[in-house]
């Protein structure tokens, strides 16, 4: 009898999807549902999976594609550029107690 914690899986696994890339070279990417690190692949194929950081003080480039109070996180290994996905609530708030 196969173990079910190996099994294959029944639904796609959710993927950032690449949007573009700023003048400099750097990815923007969707953020996949619940994702908290980095799916980028280096050309060797080894994974990132740097940890998502909320970015504050990004630079004139993203301001004006985006706006002023968007809500932007960077990976903190590669800096790819990832926006919120629409599916999630914003966690722009302030956390109540």
């Amino acid at each position: 009898m196969a173990n079910p914690k190996y099994a294959e899986a029944t639904r796609p696994v959710p993927q950032a999807v690449e949007i573009g890339t700023l003048s400099d070279g750097t990815k923007i990417l969707k953020r996949a549902p619940r994702i908290r690190s980095c799916g980028l692949k280096d050309e060797k194929g080894k994974l990132c999976a740097g940890h998502l950081k909320r970015w504050y003080f990004f630079g004139d480039e993203i301001r004006q594609r985006f706006g002023a109070d968007a809500e932007i996180y960077r990976c903190e290994k590669c800096k790819a550029i990832y926006l919120p996905n629409e599916e999630e609530e914003p966690r722009t708030g302030t956390l109540c107690w």
